[in-house]
């Protein structure tokens, strides 16, 4: 089981504070730095300083580490024009040297579109679908040939399609818990599937739902890896566990009922019923971006039980 620290930096966060979150990832031997592709702050904070780009975070940490993967859980296909993504996506994965990975997803925070003047469109899904098409097209397209799309939203004419990234294929994630045309846009396009904050069961029916689609399209079932996103609130006693959950505004029952938390005994044992279903990695959410002890804990006794 990979476990990959993924952050939520809009309800506040500095760049240098990313920088140390992702340099403790690294060295405490986590799979993977991830960030959420999001311009406000949700919930009853006032996400200062505010907002930082997820692209333009992940361009600085590629050159500020040098082993774990770095990705976004999901960046808003509205947020970007495909092209443009494609190019920036191929340049961080250059500049990190081959360790980025993309989540794309249709993107649904209306208030944040309203906040900062980008629209919102009502047929997000199916802009998705050409964004993935026009994304994974570019990167495929050999040196020296140039790439077409001509789609209901994006039209590319003559496209270079350059520049092309360091890794032979940047892995593609899709997720959420749509019954049908997600797990069929993952077996289309994707390398993992994700599924965000859900039950083992829950998890387990989608998970099957995405294999099946997979078989499908003329894939192995087992061709994606399957992963969860999951929050994580770990303390060495009962008082610890407490206290990181008031640090977040949340209660322990509800975090132990939705997530992974309480003992690190607790959390392993968790953790084992989802690998139990099929899920590969799991992506911790990390809410108190300040506390790396939270994050020593993990690594020395949740994660060293799961190698």
């Amino acid at each position: 089981m990979d476990l990959r620290i993924f952050t939520e930096p809009q309800q506040g966060a500095t760049y240098d504070t990313l920088l140390a979150v992702a340099k403790a990832t690294e060295d405490l031997g986590f799979d993977a730095f991830f960030r959420s592709d999001h311009y406000l702050h949700m919930g009853d904070v006032d996400g200062l300083p505010g907002p930082t780009d997820a692209w333009i975070t992940l361009a600085g940490l590629a050159r500020e580490t040098r082993r774990i993967r770095l990705g976004t859980l999901m960046t808003a296909a509205t947020f970007r024009l495909p092209g443009v993504l494609a190019v920036q996506v191929a340049q961080v994965d250059r500049m990190s040297g081959g360790r980025v990975e993309l989540g794309l997803g249709a993107g649904w925070f209306e208030a944040e579109h309203r906040a900062y003047g980008i629209p919102f469109p009502q047929d997000k899904f199916d802009r998705l679908e050409e964004q993935l098409a026009i994304v994974t097209g570019l990167w495929a397209t050999e040196a020296g040939k140039t790439f077409d799309f001509h789609g209901r939203h994006y039209e590319l004419v003559d496209s270079p399609a350059l520049p092309k990234p360091a890794q032979a294929k940047i892995p593609v994630l899709v997720g959420g818990h749509g019954p049908t045309r997600t797990p069929r846009l993952a077996a289309q396009y994707a390398d993992e599937f994700n599924i965000p904050f859900a039950s083992v069961e829950d998890s387990e029916r989608q998970f099957g739902r995405v294999r099946a689609a997979a078989e499908a399209a003329g894939r192995g079932a087992d061709d994606l890896i399957c992963s969860n996103a999951l929050v994580v609130c770990v303390g060495r006693d009962d008082a610890e566990v407490a206290r990181r959950a008031a640090a977040i505004g949340r209660e322990v029952d509800e975090l132990k009922a939705n997530g992974l938390a309480g003992s690190p005994a607790e959390v392993v044992d968790k953790i084992g019923r989802y690998a139990g279903i099929g899920s590969r990695r799991i992506y911790l959410q990390i809410l108190d971006l300040t506390d790396l002890d939270h994050l020593e804990l993990i690594s020395s006794q949740v994660q060293s039980q799961l190698s």
